[in-house]
């Protein structure tokens, strides 16, 4: 299981609540209907909760129930003092849902110039929100215009939305800043410095090009100001020591920005003298760590400089001195939830790399569809798209090309685990990450945009596969894959299903829940315990899967919209192909006659949500299962 017990419940909780809001409007407006969905989505929350042992959550979800189940059948106007009584109960669980938010650690402190600059930032986004809940009314209004029938006023709308998205893209770019702006700055410092110091320095930027957000950019370049600083007095060495040694007597400092999956990689280099490890060594012992010094290792001392405290320098003085160098910089990337790495070879240089978590930036991407997921891949790593006549290996298997073999799988195989066969030509294509290359199978290419990634919400579930997220043309989020996660995901996929072959497999198991918590809850214990999963989100849907597949079990929730858990074992049981699949209910209910209900319909275990025990549940399945 997640070390996060609660990461899908805030996901669905939060959804459930903002519709709870909708209904909660349309129950004032008098709305008869909506009490039946307020109470569908009050009964939805109170499992949830049950599953991930919430139970004030849950009490305050079936105390919602009792107020509105004598309104169900709209006999009369649901009372204000009714209303008033639900809303209470729907703050209490949005401040207990808040309440499960791990508490996010303080940025540190900005320069005032930054400050500034996030007022600004704070504008734009107020700016983009607004736009993004224009196009929202535009929607719905076109909707109404398409069913009015009237085609110059649908048109005038679709024309309207197209330049509000192109609005909102501009809007998206202002937030942005060119990597080449931290350029200038530090090289007047590294300028600045060797003057001071009778040295000679030659700058170059490369990177500049990509587009980061600003308020990154703010803390990444207070770091990279003392790293240059550091290059300048620790590294480069005078330009009379520079020609003794073959070396020109300008030092060469480089600074480049480049992407790697989901981060930002800023990288400081010098080809100076390198870190003196022996005079930290000494420099460790005169602070009282000598007996650690003595023996510590090259990566030991960098970590040493890197805590702060411990300076080389010979003389105390405006550039160096006090031991306030590395720390600094390894404090400012901390704040922004990022790395530092120290490369140094004595005589050589020193190479600086920090290495940040993305949060908005610009790049150039290949948008495709597969499985019905649209995705945007970084262009820089594809080298091209091929289209192949046959496209369901029996395993991810690989793909000849000009240059050789390339492992091959199909994109939906790597997110959700699916075999789906394709037969006839379909595009691959083909990526380079790092050293690693593979063919990606998707469905279609729709062609290449310029895209603004963002992190994902913090109240998703990370996957490796993702870099972030993005808006399309129409507003839709749009998902930018890493495409060193994807190549990774390929070759376990084919190392699993490789150990696999020489295994018994277990038959499949299909999860049926209304619930998403539920759903990945029961999904990431089974697929922890070695099953494959496939999950529905109905009974109709798990009907009509269970009618497409053989599987080896059905764990079915009692309390669905539409066909229940009750009828689909019943259905099941009276089905000759699947009357022998072995069915469990999952569900709210305790009563007895509840139980007698599930082992008349044909179930082989009852499980109730508030007892919900992982170990009792691998325990039910196994002799089921074989």
């Amino acid at each position: 299981m997640a070390a996060d017990p609660y990461r899908y419940f805030r996901l669905e909780a939060r959804e459930l609540l903002d519709q709870f809001g909708d209904g909660v409007l349309a129950l004032e407006r008098g709305d008869g209907p909506a009490v039946p969905r307020l109470l569908r989505l009050a009964h939805t929350l109170k499992g949830a909760a049950r599953v991930v042992k919430l139970p004030r959550i849950a009490e305050r979800a079936h105390a919602i129930e009792e107020a509105l189940e004598r309104y169900r059948d709209g006999a009369g106007a649901v009372p204000r003092e009714c209303v008033g009584t639900v809303l209470d109960h729907l703050g209490d669980i949005a401040r207990q849902v808040a309440a499960l938010d791990e508490p996010e650690a303080a940025a540190p402190g900005a320069e005032p110039a930054i400050r500034t600059l996030r007022t600004e930032l704070a504008e734009i986004d107020a700016l983009c929100d607004g736009i993004g809940e224009v196009q929202g009314r535009l929607n719905r209004l076109c909707g109404a215009a398409e069913a009015s029938g009237d085609p110059r006023l649908s048109a005038a709308i679709d024309g309207l939305g197209r330049e509000l998205r192109q609005l909102r893209d501009a809007a998206e770019r202002l937030r942005l800043v060119p990597a080449a702006a931290l350029f200038a700055p530090l090289e007047r410092t590294a300028r600045d410095a060797a003057r001071q110091l009778g040295k000679e320095i030659a700058f170059t930027g490369s990177g500049g090009d990509i587009r980061l957000d600003a308020a990154v950019l703010g803390a990444v370049q207070a770091a990279l100001v003392q790293i240059v600083r550091n290059a300048v007095a620790h590294g480069i060495e005078p330009p009379a020591l520079r020609r003794a040694a073959g070396k020109s007597a300008a030092g060469q400092i480089a600074v480049s920005v480049s992407r790697r999956g989901p981060d930002i990689v800023f990288s400081c280099s010098d080809d100076g003298g390198g870190v003196d490890l022996e005079a930290v060594r000494r420099a460790a012992a005169g602070r009282g760590l000598g007996a650690a010094a003595a023996t510590a290792s090259a990566e030991e001392l960098i970590a040493l400089l890197l805590r702060g405290g411990i300076s080389t320098a010979a003389r105390v003085g405006e550039i160096a001195g006090r031991g306030i160098g590395l720390d600094v910089v390894r404090e400012a990337i901390d704040g922004i939830g990022g790395t530092v790495a120290v490369r140094t070879q004595r005589g050589a240089g020193t190479a600086v790399s920090l290495v940040v978590p993305l949060s908005r930036a610009a790049l150039d991407a290949l948008v495709v569809e597969a499985d019905g997921t649209v995705a945007a891949i970084p262009l820089d790593a594809v080298e091209r798209a091929v289209r192949i006549a046959d496209e369901a290996p029996a395993r991810v298997g690989a793909l000849e090309t000009d240059s050789g073999p390339v492992p091959y799988a199909r994109l939906g195989r790597l997110f959700d685990g699916r075999r789906a066969a394709r037969s006839g030509a379909r595009p691959a294509v083909i990526l380079a990450a790092g050293d690693d290359r593979i063919a990606l199978g998707v469905d279609r290419l729709h062609g290449c945009a310029t895209v603004v990634v963002q992190p994902l919400p913090p109240a998703l579930p990370a996957s490796p596969l993702v870099a972030g997220a993005s808006l399309d043309a129409e507003g839709r989020p749009l998902l930018v894959l890493d495409p060193s996660g994807l190549a990774a995901a390929a070759r376990r996929a084919d190392a699993a299903e490789s150990a696999a072959a020489t295994e018994t497999p277990r038959p499949p198991v299909l999860v049926i829940d209304d619930s998403l918590t539920t759903r990945m809850l029961e999904q990431g214990i089974l697929e922890s315990a070695g099953y494959q999963v496939d999950v529905a989100a109905s009974g109709e849907e798990g009907l009509r899967l269970a009618r497409g597949k053989r599987y080896g079990l059905f764990l079915v929730d009692v309390e669905m919209p539409g066909m229940d858990g009750y009828e689909f074992v019943a259905r099941t049981r009276a089905d000759p192909q699947l009357r022998d699949i072995p069915a469990i209910l999952v569900t709210s209910r305790s009563a007895p006659e509840d139980v007698a209900r599930g082992e008349a319909a044909g179930a082989a275990g009852y499980i109730v949500k508030s007892a919900f025990d992982q170990a009792r549940l691998l325990a039910m399945i196994r002799p089921l299962t074989g």
